[in-house]
């Protein structure tokens, strides 16, 4: 039972005159429709993973549109796809995630970028950028500036957004360059209305077909000896037709503001951050207006020169609130001003940090140098107390606490079938010494954090098995590689297995097979269940047992020799199996399969049946762990070979004894991992395994009965 996103697709289908609520990259979705997009593709990943998940559980709606959506199997495809707009008057949006995500669809883009499209080419890159993002911090900008792609970073206003994704697909028709358009957290989620248009249905698209193919024309491929041209055309064709259809459309906003002889150029996505910050000075008002002029970028690659130096002509002072690092935007002013002769002087990360996302607070402290310095009459001196007020409440704080607060890093969740691996990873460790541990992205990766401190590098989405080949060589041990099923299919097989394969490397692959890319939001893959297998899981209550075996006869299929598929809670078979791999006299590459579902789309669906059964007075028995407080030695051996939220501690019942005990909490899922890791590690037999019996039969109350009886009778006075 996948999470469902009915009504938001029913907001998809709202039409003129209606009103959309909801979130931001769900207006994005609805923009798309309304600009008559023909495909849609991407790879999921935060902050703008519904976009995809929407558009793909509303294929049905789809259909009636005729617009082809397709769940790609990495970037590098969703941006593939993109070729359909270089021949064809075909409008094309694509989305993934941040810069990670552009890393991998670069060469695509570069070799779309070169010929350019005659149909709009839109991307949507969630720009996962500062402290709350979960990847590398870098910026996409980089990429429109070496693929001359235009990028738009709309001020966080849902009607604007709106308009700038129908303007982008403009814009790149217009221009003939693809666009991307940047969407950070914040604007992902921000939350708001506009008046929404009829949903258009594409001229071309899957209910209405192209009898006839596109006829050769060698300028539209990115091939010497015509990339030659491409390059020119980039400077001499398309670049001069974005910046005119920018300034002609008004893509930029500028606020005016009673300080005229000063300014902010800021990117659009800044822009509710900054106002904040301004009316931390009494700058702005409740209402966005501020009273220092402002130049919002909607379109921050390429900028309109004239736009700009007329901006800055004539101010004593103008900064520039750029995200992140190097300082592009400023660089480019820089220069612009500097050959045309314009003196103002332009500020920027000589105010504001270097790196870091750009927080009210951080703005505020730049913002408030800047006005020190240019507007004597701003409440500089008010800030600097908001501030200075800050930094004293969090220290008030951390005074009151005996000692620092605990670092929380996520973790796997409760029941993971991952956890058991990393615990019988722990284990075989033991037996054979520490080896090298490649990691990779995906939930896994949460095997970095404590009790388990596993993985020496993680250099991509599925390069686990790529990264270690350079080390291995170099070990008296063999290294392990370990992916999930997600990794395998979006990268691993191709960059990994084959190349080890190839190469006759001597390596162990862990590949964890839970069924979903989970780390994304459980999309289904390839080697996703069926429906009649989850569904007959779930009636068995073996709702870890997997049936897909593409990953097996994949690897079968490419000459993998040696093979162990083994479920993940069987902590003592993964262990020995482990061992196994690392002391075989097999010499190639060695693949062990962990097998056991996602523990959240177990519970999805688990959950509703049970509660189904309740509701119809059915008997259900529902397995539950916990800890004899008498046998606990308080070794806390279990815990910190565990890590499971639900296995805390709780103070001994037993007045002479000072250690605490373990405890199982509430919220247990009845995995079984404490036992089996007591068991393996050959751990104090504390755990004990009880099952709980809702609705039980007649006999079943009478035998309890009787047992409460007779305990009650040997139990002393």
């Amino acid at each position: 039972m996948e999470v469902s996103f009915s009504k938001e697709i029913e907001s998809l289908r709202l039409g003129a005159g209606d009103t959309f609520h909801g979130e931001g990259i769900l207006a994005i979705t609805k923009a798309l429709l309304q600009s008559g997009v023909a495909y849609v593709g991407g790879y999921q990943g935060a902050p703008v993973s519904h976009l995809l998940d929407v558009m793909v559980q509303a294929k049905p709606y789809m259909d009636e549109l005729g617009v082809h959506v397709e769940a790609c199997s990495n970037e590098a495809s969703a941006a593939a796809m993109l070729g359909a707009s270089i021949h064809y008057p075909l409008r094309g949006a694509v989305t993934w995630k941040s810069i990670v995500g552009t890393n991998v669809a670069s060469d695509a883009l570069s070799n779309l970028a070169s010929p350019g499209v005659v149909g709009g080419a839109l991307i949507v890159v969630g720009e996962d950028y500062g402290e709350g993002a979960s990847v590398i911090q870098e910026r996409t900008h980089a990429y429109a500036l070496k693929s001359s792609l235009c990028l738009l970073d709309p001020r966080p206003d849902l009607p604007q957004m709106v308009r700038m994704v129908e303007h982008g697909f403009r814009l790149s028709e217009a221009s003939n360059m693809p666009v991307i358009l940047e969407l950070r957290i914040r604007a992902c989620h921000v939350r708001g209305s506009f008046q929404t248009r009829d949903n258009l249905s594409p001229a071309i698209s899957t209910r209405a077909l192209m009898s006839d193919p596109a006829g050769f024309d060698y300028m539209r491929l990115a091939h010497p000896p015509v990339t030659f041209r491409h390059e020119k055309l980039k400077g001499e064709q398309r670049i001069p037709a974005a910046r005119h259809y920018i300034s002609e459309q008004g893509l930029n906003e500028l606020m005016p503001g009673k300080h005229a002889d000063l300014g902010i150029i800021v990117q659009g996505g800044l822009y509710n951050s900054l106002i904040r910050s301004l009316q931390q000075l009494g700058l702005a008002d409740a209402f966005g207006q501020s009273d220092i002029p402002l130049l919002v970028l909607n379109v921050t690659y390429p900028l309109v020169p004239e736009q700009v130096s007329d901006f800055c002509i004539g101010k004593r002072a103008v900064l520039m609130v750029e995200e992140g690092q190097p300082e592009y935007i400023e660089q480019e002013i820089a220069t612009l001003l500097r050959r045309r002769d314009i003196q103002t002087p332009l500020h920027g990360k000589d105010l504001l940090p270097a790196a870091g996302e750009y927080s009210v607070e951080v703005l505020a402290g730049g913002l408030t140098t800047f006005a020190e310095k240019y507007l004597a009459g701003a409440a500089t001196r008010e800030a600097r107390v908001w501030l200075d007020g800050n930094r004293e409440r969090r220290a008030a704080i951390a005074a009151q606490l005996d000692r620092a607060l605990p670092a929380r890093p996520p973790g796997f969740c409760i029941g993971c079938p991952e956890r058991p691996v990393f615990s019988a990873l722990k284990l075989a460790q033991q037996d054979v010494g520490e080896v090298h541990i490649a990691g990779d992205i995906g939930c896994h990766a949460f095997g970095t954090f404590e009790p388990f401190s596993m993985g020496h590098s993680i250099l991509g989405y599925g390069m686990s098995l790529a990264s270690r080949a350079g080390v291995s060589p170099m070990m008296q041990r063999r290294s392990i590689a370990i992916m999930g099923d997600g990794g395998f299919w979006h990268n691993g097989l191709l960059t990994g297995v084959q190349s080890a394969l190839f190469n006759g490397d001597d390596a162990v692959l862990l590949i964890f097979k839970n069924g979903y890319t989970s780390a994304t939001g459980t999309q289904d893959i390839i080697s996703t269940p069926d429906e009649i297998a989850r569904t007959g899981a779930v009636d068995k209550q073996l709702s870890q047992v997997h049936t897909n075996q593409t990953i097996e006869s994949t690897l079968q299929g490419l000459g993998v020799k040696w093979m162990r598929t083994v479920h993940t809670y069987e902590v003592a078979q993964m262990r020995a199996t482990l061992k196994d791999a690392f002391t075989s006299d097999f010499n190639g590459l060695k693949v062990i399969v962990a097998e056991g579902e996602c523990q959240l789309e177990r519970q999805r669906r688990i959950k509703p049946w049970i509660a189904s059964l309740l509701k119809k007075g059915q008997r259900v028995v529902r397995v539950k762990y916990g800890v004899d407080e008498d046998v606990c030695n308080g070794d806390h051996a279990c815990i910190r070979l565990s890590g499971c939220p639900t296995l805390t501690l709780k103070d001994n019942p037993d007045p002479l004894k000072v250690d605490p005990v373990a405890t199982v909490i509430d919220g247990c899922v009845g995995c079984g991992l404490c036992g089996a890791n007591a068991h393996a590690a050959t751990l104090c037999p504390s755990f004990y395994r009880a099952e709980v019996i809702q609705n039980p039969k007649w006999h079943e109350r009478l035998f309890h009965s009787l047992r409460s009886t007779l305990v009650r009778a040997l139990q002393p006075a």
